[in-house]
């Protein structure tokens, strides 16, 4: 891997990194393919249609279904997913948050019972780099353990703790399994994780303490999940001085494009989020100036596209009033147009960020889509 910092405006960063599946451009918004896709019924022609430079799947749930072996026989996650571009696979941590009523932590790891058919699952550090490696993504991260943002002191400060023993555990592991010659991927990277919920110094402390550890890149975890935006921001500025400068940092499960371009300014430069596709699924659209309903009666006569001037595969073809139709219905394919627009919609707002850190005109690009997100929904 090689990350090279092409530009800076303040804090925010405007870099390439280079991996065994080809170059990201940051700061790059990662389309979220839980299980190998994207939920929509979205293909991989699409989404390299919309621009989309990494796709993040999830190591529990493929664990869980079709199961990591399998996807190994048949040559890995690319090979499996018909996606020749980067793949982010997340640890599972995430799910010992998520799944809390379906799991038990331990030193050693955590005991799961699946959500699909109950059955007893153990996922640790080791574990966990077992199954990415199956997987061979070229992103793994770390084990851990995405403590609530409202859990107190005393047990996110042991919580920490743990996940710092794990992530010596991961790093260990997967060196070891990128000295196999069966690994398919041995040139798969390892980002850890911080965590901290929104308790400043000790999300400091952990930056200062898993940055000595030299890894691939660096994610800001456990964030996203319950503060509010301005604490969220808080802890972003508290925690990235203590980061690497010189390693990629990925804010994970963030968020809306208001979220997003607050981070880049505070330095951020990868980010996943279910809430284009999500949203897409219920009708929800994103455009510059707000995010519309289609589910709206006003939109039952409107011929316009969802946005005007916008560049994506639904735009071009499709109005409002033909969308609304096919959501009312029950059509699939309303579903699928609403979510394609929406990726399209995330992977352009990332382009312009960078075109305008490249120009040197971030902070005014930044004031004028917020204010664009603020005037309301009056199209």
């Amino acid at each position: 891997m090689k990350y090279t910092v092409l530009k800076t405006e303040g804090n925010a960063k405007r870099a390439e990194m280079q991996t065994v599946h080809g170059t990201i451009q940051t700061p790059v918004f990662m389309n979220v393919g839980t299980a190998a896709a994207i939920k929509g019924a979205v293909s991989t022609e699409d989404l390299e249609r919309i621009g989309t430079q990494v796709q993040l799947s999830n190591t529990y749930h493929l664990h869980v279904r079709p199961g990591d072996e399998v996807v190994k026989k048949l040559g890995g996650l690319h090979k499996f997913m018909s996606w020749d571009r980067p793949i982010l696979t997340d640890s599972g941590g995430f799910q010992v948050f998520s799944l809390s009523s379906l799991r038990k932590i331990k030193e050693e790891g955590v005991y799961f019972n699946s959500h699909v058919d109950g059955r007893k699952i153990f996922m640790g550090p080791e574990e966990s780099m077992r199954i990415q490696s199956n997987l061979a993504s070229t992103i793994a991260m770390a084990f851990d353990e995405c403590p609530s943002s409202r859990a107190g002191r005393e047990y996110v400060k042991a919580s920490v703790e743990r996940t710092t023993r794990w992530l010596i555990r991961c790093r260990d592991e997967l060196d070891r399994l990128n000295g196999l010659d069966d690994t398919i991927n041995r040139e798969q990277l390892l980002f850890g994780i911080n965590q901290g919920a929104v308790f400043k110094d000790i999300r400091i402390d952990h930056a200062k303490e898993i940055s000595s550890l030299e890894l691939d890149g660096y994610a800001i975890g456990g964030l996203a999940v319950g503060e509010s935006h301005e604490e969220m921001y808080e802890t972003i500025e508290a925690t990235i001085p203590y980061l690497p400068k010189d390693k990629p940092t990925y804010l994970m499960g963030v968020g809306t494009p208001a979220n997003i371009l607050e981070s880049v300014e505070r330095g951020v430069d990868f980010f996943d989020c279910v809430y284009p596709s999500r949203n897409g699924r219920h009708g929800h659209v994103y455009t510059g100036f707000g995010k519309l309903n289609l589910f709206n009666a006003r939109f039952e006569l409107d011929d316009r596209p969802i946005e005007e001037g916008c560049g994506c595969p639904t735009c071009a073809r499709y109005s409002r009033a033909y969308i609304r139709h096919l959501l009312k219905a029950g059509e699939m394919l309303g579903m699928r147009l609403c979510v394609q627009h929406n990726l399209y919609f995330y992977n352009t707002l990332m382009q312009e960020i960078r075109d305008a850190l490249d120009e040197g005109c971030f902070a005014q690009y930044k004031k004028s889509k917020l204010s664009g997100f603020a005037k309301g929904l009056d199209e």
